[in-house]
């Protein structure tokens, strides 16, 4: 192997233009680690964050953006025992994807399903490691109930139609435009509501007959919130996952407590190595064959050669795409 790669670094906290090529040693690998020669390489809005300063990286990670890829295993730590070298994966990162080598721990790649291009599968971790624990574990979908995920056609929501119509669920979605909502419908959403042109809360108040929604996932935040409150059902549960409007907004708590809501939330990077293992042995058990059958697809928007990490981003913060954005390493 070489001793350097190519990668692309944040040279300073700003707009796309700060992302740079760069020359850097290999990750050093720990003994339960591999490391992965990347193909491709996710691209998602916490990147963007990270890029602008306002989303550092956890004690011990890669300075470099980049938290999904998939490749091949071209080296493994002492400890390892589930990777041989050559494996074909994909694996959630602590960070470093935007680089020609990644490390991560053995226990949060999996193999890439059959069928899927090195592209695709660089855009699976990251999303499905998200939509699994705040839908199926935080949220506790199940089968026959309502689920509303907003921003239907990014990554996360594109993600979330499909897994929750895979496991019964009658999904209700909200994108920005008409093309946006007919492909939430082709993937699964029975009522998509372009948020430019109607209110979601009285579409889908009238759609489930008054009685609201039971688990809503929501990463615009700001006014969303208040609305989604009025809009849950009784016993309904709010996962919050961003907050794209803001996380500061003004609330009356009574409706929480007359319809007994939980209201919750998590962020997936900072997890423990172990949190993280449990997700992705969930993801391998239940979702890992969806994928294979040909049930559950990522959606691709586009692909960027590395050393166009800037356009990417440019393209992710337009909010103009359709599901995922990688790079092609």
């Amino acid at each position: 192997m070489p001793e350097t790669m190519r990668v692309v670094e944040i040279s300073k906290p700003g707009g796309p233009e700060a992302l740079t090529a760069a020359t850097r040693p290999l990750p050093a690998v720990a003994p339960d680690q591999i490391l992965i020669r990347v193909r491709a390489a996710g691209v998602n809005r916490p990147d963007c964050l990270q890029r602008a300063g306002a989303y550092p990286p956890p004690p011990g990670a890669s300075d470099l953006p980049g938290l999904e890829a998939a490749g091949e295993v071209a080296a493994i730590g002492a400890a390892v025992t589930r990777w041989r070298v050559g494996d074909k994966v994909c694996a959630l990162l602590a960070g470093g994807g935007y680089a020609e080598y990644a490390a991560t721990h053995e226990d949060h790649a999996l193999r890439v399903p059959a069928g899927l291009s090195m592209e695709e599968a660089a855009a699976l971790p990251e999303t499905f490691f998200t939509v699994w624990t705040n839908v199926f574990d935080r949220g506790r979908l199940k089968a026959g109930e309502t689920f509303l995920v907003h921003g239907g056609s990014s990554g996360i929501g594109t993600t979330a139609i499909q897994l929750a119509n895979a496991f019964g669920a009658r999904v209700f979605t909200t994108a920005g435009g008409d093309d946006k909502t007919a492909i939430c419908r082709e993937l699964g959403a029975e009522i998509a509501v372009n948020y430019r042109e109607a209110d979601y809360v009285e579409v889908l108040r009238e759609a489930t007959g008054k009685r609201g929604v039971d688990l809503i996932l929501d990463m615009v935040g700001g006014d969303y919130i208040p609305r989604n409150v009025k809009l849950a059902a009784d016993q309904g549960r709010i996962v919050q996952i961003a907050f794209l409007q803001g996380p500061e907004v003004k609330l009356n708590f009574v409706q929480v407590m007359l319809k007994r809501l939980t209201i919750t939330g998590s962020t997936l990077r900072p997890r423990s190595i172990a949190e993280k293992a449990e997700i992705a042995d969930s993801l391998r058990e239940k979702v890992w064959p969806l994928i294979e059958a040909g049930r559950v697809k990522p959606v691709m928007a586009a692909r960027f050669p590395l050393k166009k990490a800037a356009d990417a981003h440019r393209l992710m913060e337009s909010s103009t795409h359709i599901g995922k954005i990688v790079l092609t390493v």
